[in-house]
């Protein structure tokens, strides 16, 4: 059984406390690894690395052209080790192995795209601003941010720290990466891949462990300059909370119950298809999942037959397994979790169409049903919360107004996506969706070059794209005055 390490000031090492906790398949419930168990003191080991890192070593001074080939040779070893972590993130998440090859090549992608844009920016150097008055000029430049504490879910594990931890680094700042317990295993060899790509130490350290023992020093050190968050609501708020104290920067990924509108011109078999992917992609455990679908009334009805002919012929199994469409969630705690939201959905007027439990035939392992609600009451739990699993629910909406209304009521606003043949509809409803992230005609695919981030309670700033880089960049502005002419406010020349 393999047993991970800690990474810390360029070595692995063991936890200070020597504990260690399983890694758990959610396909047979047994375990596979040993996942080192970091407490406080190794984070603030990892802390201090990270911070003599930044303040006394070379990378962030370091020209972007040398910054950005370090990244390309971690890309290198990404896509040379991608089946290997495919498997692991298989068999560590569930998800099965085409969604995981993907998310790995798009993690090498992630580190290939940074590096670009490292040296890009460098190459832009300082903006000139004209200030109206020749005695005075002005630029404007960027410096690396400092050390950035990141903690990162278990839904994408490998893919969700990268789109930290890459542009982190092209900005020239130092990292300490905590993963989430449930899924730790890629992000180990993530640490090896960097130090075989030959960081100077501390620029990037990882501690995995518990939330409480290792997730919430990294987020009360005052040795952090930036907190760096994707997760659950509640624990967004305790990261904001302890990033107040210490008035640091902060970036918030956090939750979603994303609306996809569907008109009535749209083709039933194209709708259905995004639809599908748009909620039982990765199980439904994705935060921008469109889960709540608005389809106008003329093709509801047929829509429904068709959407619940498709999900039922799902393939649904161990995620290594060939054909497999659709896993198991993650852990216990997350089956428990997402089953009593399913139950609370029945005990609603809602009707349940498909699904509803554990499929027949299948004891063992963490499996659900995909699952559609029909006819859901909008004050209902499964229609505002987020249940982070194979669940949809589905309404009528008879004008486009009243669509937009069902739709941005809500406390989320990380995505919502638009179906029709009319594109000038679809580019006004789009205009009119509360949401960070908009699709037409498709839902679900996401883009590096595209900035990514949510309104009201989904989050705060934005990863991916030159919005991701920048979020990593402190901005200074240098203001000269001509020294050959005399001030003369207090002294006359």
């Amino acid at each position: 059984m393999q047993t991970t390490q800690l990474y810390i000031d360029g070595a692995f090492v063991a936890p200070h406390a020597g504990g260690s906790f399983e890694a758990i398949n959610p396909a047979t419930e047994t375990a596979f690894a040993r996942i080192a168990a970091g407490t406080a003191e190794d984070v603030d080991r990892a802390v201090r690395s990270a911070r003599r890192a930044f303040d006394q070593g070379p990378w962030p001074q370091m020209p972007a052209a040398d910054r950005a080939a370090a990244l390309r040779r971690i890309a290198r070893g990404i896509t040379e080790r991608l089946t290997e972590i495919a498997a692991v993130e298989t068999r560590d998440n569930g998800k099965p192995i085409p969604e995981a090859e993907w998310d790995v090549g798009d993690a090498a992608v992630v580190f290939n795209y940074y590096a670009d844009l490292a040296e890009s920016h460098e190459a832009d150097g300082a903006q000139s601003v004209d200030l109206g008055d020749d005695a005075f000029t002005g630029t404007v430049v960027t410096e690396p941010l400092g050390v950035v504490g990141a903690i990162t879910p278990w839904n994408f594990p490998l893919l969700m720290a990268v789109w930290k931890v890459a542009p982190a680094l092209a900005a020239g700042c130092t990292i300490v990466l905590k993963p989430s317990e449930f899924c730790s295993v890629s992000c180990a060899i993530l640490a090896e891949i960097i130090n075989a790509a030959g960081l100077p130490a501390g620029v990037f350290n990882l501690v995995t462990g518990t939330g409480p023992e290792a997730g919430a020093p990294l987020a009360d050190h005052p040795l952090v300059d930036k907190l760096a968050f994707t997760g659950s609501v509640p624990t967004g708020r305790k990261v904001m909370t302890a990033a107040a104290a210490g008035i640091r920067t902060v970036s918030l990924e956090l939750g979603g119950k994303s609306p996809f509108i569907i008109f009535e011109d749209c083709d039933i078999e194209k709708a259905v298809e995004w639809i599908l992917f748009g909620i039982f992609w990765n199980k439904g455990e994705v935060c921008s999942a469109t889960s709540r679908v608005l389809v106008q009334r003329g093709l509801y009805p047929r829509l429904m037959e068709r959407l619940v002919e498709a999900t039922e012929a799902i393939s649904i199994g161990p995620g290594g397994a060939e054909g497999v469409k659709l896993g198991p969630v993650v852990s216990k705690q997350q089956y428990d979790k997402v089953l009593a939201a399913i139950e609370a959905g029945k005990s609603t007027t809602a009707r349940l169409v498909t699904g509803g439990g554990r499929p027949a035939g299948m004891n063992t392992g963490y499996y659900i049903a995909p699952t559609i609600f029909a006819d859901v009451p909008t004050d209902a739990a499964i229609w505002r919360e987020e249940i982070f699993g194979p669940v949809v629910c589905v309404n009528p909406f008879d004008t486009e107004d009243e669509a937009l209304a069902l739709a941005n009521d809500s406390a989320y606003g990380l995505a919502g996506a638009v179906m029709s043949d009319d594109l000038e509809r679809c580019e006004r409803v789009a205009s009119k969706l509360r949401a960070g992230v908009i699709w037409i005609n498709c839902s679900q695919p996401t883009f590096t070059q595209l900035p990514w981030g949510g309104y009201k309670s989904s989050g705060i700033g934005r990863e991916l794209g030159k919005a991701g880089f920048m979020g990593f960049r402190e901005i200074k502005q240098i203001t000269r005055y001509d020294h050959t002419r005399s001030w003369g406010w207090y002294l006359k020349p």
